[in-house]
């Protein structure tokens, strides 16, 4: 992710849609940017690990894990990790990482989940939701294998970012993609995401047979103000991402559901 004082810069470039989201060809360098950004290590993640809150013991499944390391905060935090990523050159970097303490798949969200129903009590999604145009079967899927009274805890592009800094103006009410060039660690790469309403997120996700338990919009780590000087004060006061704590309703006691 680039610092926030470039993003309106990089959206303005053009990118390929076709190439778009390759992260098989830039995942070291990605991963390096992520570890230690402002957006990732100090606002974003620490954001996640809040919402999440004591996972001791649960089962959680990290749905876009990437070089995971939300996945080794979890593991840290005493869950029990399963991490899910479409690259294959993620995966690696997480195998890398996390050694045999998470079972790692190659698994695309727009497909079938390979996990039996009720298999997790939580599963997280950091930042992964915008790359499909449409939620439906993923959330459905995501639902699936969520366990009654679970969690999916996810975190998206803020549907007012995209809106606000492309001119002219997309329909806010419409589903629209738009593309871009990422450069970090002097290498750039097209991208492409899906901008929705926020009333289109929340549908889709009690569609789904979640409940909305949370919406956030978290303030950065406070360390983060001395380490990221120029770029702090943007980002505790502009939007940047929206945070969603979505619940699965608990079985009725004797229901046998």
């Amino acid at each position: 992710m680039e610092r926030l004082t470039d993003l309106p810069e990089v959206l303005a470039q053009p990118a390929d849609p076709i190439a778009a989201n390759d992260y098989d060809s830039f995942a070291e360098a990605y991963s390096a940017e992520n570890e230690n950004s402002l957006v990732n290590a100090y606002y974003e993640r620490p954001a996640m690990l809040a919402l999440a809150g004591d996972v001791a013991g649960r089962q959680i499944l990290d749905a876009g894990c990437g070089s995971g390391p939300l996945s080794a905060a979890l593991r840290d935090r005493g869950a029990v990790v399963t991490g899910i990523d479409a690259s294959t050159g993620m995966l690696a970097l997480a195998k890398r990482r996390l050694g045999d303490d998470v079972a790692l798949h190659a698994v695309d969200l727009s497909d079938p989940l390979p996990f039996g129903d009720d298999a997790f009590d939580d599963v997280v999604a950091s930042l992964v939701l915008h790359y499909l145009e449409d939620w439906g079967p993923a959330l459905a899927e995501l639902r699936r294998v969520t366990r009654p009274g679970g969690r999916l805890i996810a975190s998206v592009e803020h549907p007012f970012v995209a809106y606000t800094i492309k001119d002219p103006r997309p329909d806010y009410f419409g589903t629209t993609s738009y593309t871009f060039d990422w450069t970090f660690n002097g290498q750039s790469a097209p991208m492409r995401f899906w901008r929705k309403p926020l009333h289109a997120m929340t549908d889709a996700f009690t569609t789904a047979g979640f409940r909305l338990s949370v919406i956030s919009e978290p303030q950065p780590d406070p360390a983060a103000r001395e380490l990221f000087p120029d770029d702090f004060h943007a980002l505790s006061t502009k939007p940047c991402f929206l945070f969603f704590v979505l619940e699965v309703p608990a079985l009725a006691a004797g229901s046998g559901e």
